[in-house]
């Protein structure tokens, strides 16, 4: 059941880019659907249209993912898009996101339509068309490109860690979680805008490929690097972010868990951007890991500590992932019981008013009050 959320978007009007058409068939609102999802919420760099799933056909994707309308409606078919548009949109965004990073036969056939129909096609996948004959050979006949955000830069050109990180003064705050998909990325960005709303000059550094689809500045695919490279890639972002913006806080976007057996890029951010803080997203319903349901989901008190005893930092403050709850009552009850729990501030960035998820960092960092204060004289 969806809880209605006074926060539907994390931009408030729609963007000026080029067009695209979302292609999540099976998967919108669903894990594996995260890079939809997080386009649907926001985006700087597409206009989105609409989204691709047969399931959802004739929604609103807004109401789809948080209970309040957007006006991008869920349409069954690449065919049925096109002709929503009124003309063939600009680009075809792959935007699921499977555990194996792996494209189906179905879904082959799909995105090489979108090329013969002269759309461009944007690929977050570890499945890098660039590579597939059929796809570059569509592409060169009907002249349009194939982006694969996920493909790393050559190794030549990767970073190992330098230390640089050090000369970075202002406070860096990542957003942690329990598990993979389950709303990292979102929270960090209604968290910079929260910070800014507030007279904070706040940056984002993303850590995965919907961050960067979405049209953030700073950011890197950690999950398709050699992990020799991953701290020091992170570290770069975060000196290239400081050094560009010169901002009051810089916010690092979580991948995976700490704890989780198969993603391990929490522990690059970790170490790469040396965070002063952590916030960590939780969803106190889930019982098992996304994509691993072999494995029971950690408690957040259990991720707390391990991210405390594995890096020199401090948790100051979880956000709930309502998912699996039924109503606004059983929200309130999860957040007390956390709060009582661990003396720590909880809030729902998706339910409760922005400024609760300022307060945590603000509250935590008296200096960034103080910086604030002299912008808004």
């Amino acid at each position: 059941m969806s809880v209605s959320s006074p926060v539907p978007s994390t931009s408030s009007s729609r963007p000026a880019g080029s067009s695209a058409v979302v292609y999540c068939e099976g998967q919108f609102g669903e894990q594996d659907g995260k890079t939809a999802n997080g386009l649907v919420r926001h985006s700087e760099k597409y206009d989105v249209l609409s989204v691709i799933d047969s399931r959802h056909a004739g929604g609103d994707a807004g109401t789809i993912l948080d209970g309040v309308p957007n006006g991008v409606p869920v349409l069954a078919s690449l065919a049925e898009a096109v002709a929503h548009a009124g003309r063939v949109p600009d680009h075809l965004i792959c935007g699921l996101a499977p555990a194996d990073g792996l494209l189906s036969e179905a879904q082959r056939v799909v995105l090489l339509d979108g090329i013969a129909r002269g759309m461009h096609v944007v690929n977050g996948l570890h499945d890098f068309l660039n590579d597939d004959p059929e796809f570059v050979a569509a592409a060169l006949l009907h002249g349009v490109t194939i982006t694969d955000v996920r493909r790393p830069k050559d190794k030549k050109d990767l970073k190992l860690f330098s230390g640089r990180i050090f000369d970075v003064t202002c406070p860096r705050i990542a957003v942690l979680g329990t598990d993979g998909a389950v709303g990292k990325r979102t929270t960090a960005t209604l968290l910079v805008r929260a910070l800014n709303d507030a007279g904070v000059r706040a940056v984002l550094v993303g850590t995965g490929q919907t961050t960067i689809m979405q049209g953030g500045k700073y950011g890197v695919a950690l999950d398709a690097l050699v992990p020799q490279f991953c701290s020091g890639e992170v570290e770069d972002q975060v000196v290239r972010a400081f050094e560009g913006e010169d901002p009051d806080v810089i916010v690092v976007e979580g991948q995976g868990a700490l704890s989780h057996p198969a993603y391990l890029t929490s522990a690059h951010i970790l170490r790469g951007s040396r965070p002063a803080g952590v916030i960590v997203q939780h969803a106190p319903e889930r019982r098992v890991l996304g994509d691993f349901p072999m494995v029971a989901v950690p408690t957040v008190a259990s991720e707390v500590a391990l991210i405390e005893s594995f890096a020199d930092t401090r948790v100051i403050g979880i956000t709930v992932n309502h998912e699996g709850m039924a109503d606004d009552a059983a929200i309130g009850r999860a957040i007390d019981e956390i709060e009582l729990d661990l003396g720590l501030p909880a809030t729902d960035p998706l339910t409760r008013p922005l400024e609760q998820l300022a307060a945590m960092v603000l509250e935590a960092f008296p200096s960034l009050k103080e910086s604030r204060a002299v912008v808004t004289r």
